[in-house]
């Protein structure tokens, strides 16, 4: 080992050995927190990144799995419950190819895959079973691939076919769907799966499709559709109604000094109407016309009548004389005739009345008449379905308006306390984990620096030691002023053998009492005999 490295792990041992108690702990504990994060570090820099291999295993699937990657010595990990197998991202494709030589996983929703394993005899109920499941494994496993979505389950009840159109049913299909842990899907998820759902079915409405979640909320309901039920959908209507007219006034007469409520009726049942109507074209056409010709001769008698339309004998208006002639025109003109099939959904609104209050001290100077057509018109009013919309200035209380604004401020306050608390409690542990490591370091580059010293000093002494020991100097020696040292002379005078030892010792006595004034002492010699 070269003497430098050598010098250096000496000088540090004899550092440490001069710490106190105190010391030693700090250091120790510096040293052992400095070790953990770096063992920390490593460990995670080292750390493969994990893939899902397979989600959404049943416990058999994920042990014969487990057991496959425990033979062929792949790492992996288990997550949600051992339902998901997670291992390095290089052996993701490998394995998943190997699985499925192995036919894993077995337990999965079927689809059309089913289809496949049906033998030639198998009787027409087992082909509908079967039929129905693939559909429904397919339907599962494509709404299990929308984003929140955890697993899904479809359930379709699909009539059988008959000659009688008054006994014939409309299909309807029940989803279960798992979100993930913190997920909740939105109006448009919920309205995508219906969709989906109802156009994978023939005959099959949107409004046939009930979607529940795994709270057991419906999200869906038969004959109300995606909207989440007809009390959800006025909710949802009076909330954006109100939002709108409210962020308006809140501009007018600033906020906390108008109120508003709106009340909608909706219609919850679904109806058809059919309407006919029947007018006159200005030009009519004639569909059909036939005319009569009757003569007779002199004492002929005329027919009694002349068949309708309808073979009913239309009797003549006079008998016809001798030699005259009778005829009928009949003219069937056309009419216009319009049909129209009106659906009526159920969520209809029928009707909405709109309540404002604003306060007395805020209104002053506005024109309520002014500030009630604004809200009739953001609010979209129709007077003909029978809305109304009402607006009336009153006094506020303020009282519970200063205590929410002192709660607000409170609940402000303990709030900016608690981050402030975080940041004095974060800035502790970081302090307490640093400041052991600083003073190490401060403590280790002191000693570093006096041992340095002291390794000068020695060496200035040697080299005094080897100038003694060396023959009758050739130069004279200048010393500073020391009351424990002889004058030397200036001349260049020899030195007797008995004064070098004299001398000799001076110096080691003076080196023993002040390293310090030696050192300074040993170059002025070595420079008087450098000259």
């Amino acid at each position: 080992m070269p003497r430098q490295v050598t010098s250096a792990f000496r000088n540090f041992a004899n550092a440490v050995r001069e710490f106190t108690v105190a010391q030693r702990t700090v250091a120790i504990i510096g040293i052992a927190v400095l070790a953990l994060g770096i063992i920390a570090l490593g460990m995670w820099a080292t750390k493969p990144s994990y893939t899902p291999l397979f989600s959404g295993l049943s416990g058999e699937d994920a042990n014969t799995l487990v057991e496959q990657l425990r033979g062929e010595g792949v790492p992996y990990e288990l997550s949600n419950g051992g339902a998901t197998i997670m291992v390095p991202e290089e052996n993701v494709y490998d394995q998943r190819l190997k699985a499925a030589a192995a036919g894993l996983p077995s337990s999965t929703t079927g689809g059309y895959s089913l289809l496949d394993s049906m033998g030639v005899t198998a009787s027409e109920f087992q082909q509908d079973v079967t039929y129905k499941r693939a559909l429904e494994g397919e339907l599962a496993k494509t709404i299990s691939a929308l984003e929140g979505v955890k697993t899904a389950s479809v359930r379709l009840a699909i009539p059988e076919e008959t000659v009688f159109v008054s006994e014939k049913n409309d299909p309807t299909a029940s989803v279960f769907v798992e979100t993930q842990s913190g997920v909740t899907l939105t109006s448009d998820q919920v309205q995508a799966i219906v969709h989906l759902t109802s156009a994978s079915i023939d005959g099959m409405d949107p409004t046939d499709v009930a979607v529940v979640d795994s709270d057991g909320s419906v999200l869906s309901a038969v004959g109300e559709g995606a909207t989440g039920g007809a009390d959800q959908q006025v909710s949802d209507y009076e909330a954006g109604i109100r939002a709108s007219v409210q962020s308006m006034l809140d501009k007018m007469v600033g906020a906390g000094n108008a109120t508003v409520v709106v009340a909608a009726d909706m219609s919850r049942e679904s109806a058809e109407r059919v309407e006919e109507t029947f007018t006159s074209p200005e030009d009519p056409l004639a569909l059909s016309e036939s005319a009569t010709v009757d003569s007779t001769g002199a004492g002929g008698q005329t027919a009694a009548g002349v068949l309708g339309p309808d073979n009913i004998a239309v009797p003549g208006t006079a008998e016809a004389a001798d030699g005259e002639t009778s005829s009928s025109l009949t003219r069937n003109n056309a009419v216009n005739k319009v049909t129209e099939s009106t659906s009526i959904p159920a969520g209809v609104l029928t009707r909405k009345t709109i309540s404002v209050a604003l306060n007395q001290g805020a209104a002053k100077g506005l024109n309520m008449a002014g500030v009630t057509d604004l809200v009739a018109t953001a609010a979209g009013i129709d007077e003909e379905r029978g809305d109304v919309v009402t607006v009336e200035v009153v006094p506020f209380n303020g009282a519970g308006a200063a205590e929410a604004t002192e709660a607000l401020a409170a609940a402000a306050a303990e709030a900016e306390a608690d981050r402030f608390a975080d940041l004095i409690r974060t800035a502790v542990i970081a302090l307490a984990i640093a400041l052991p490591i600083i003073v190490a370091l401060a403590i280790f580059a002191a000693r570093s620096k006096r041992r340095k010293q002291d390794i000068e000093e020695a060496a200035d002494l040697a080299d005094l030691r080897s100038i003694l020991n060396d023959t009758q100097p050739t130069a004279a020696l200048t010393t500073p002023a020391y009351t424990a040292i002889p004058t030397v002379p200036t001349s260049p005078l020899l030195i007797e053998p008995n004064a070098i030892d004299r001398t000799r010792a001076e110096i080691d006595a003076l080196a023993a009492q002040d390293p310090h004034r030696a050192a300074e002492f040993l170059r002025g010699l070595m420079d008087g005999q450098r000259a």
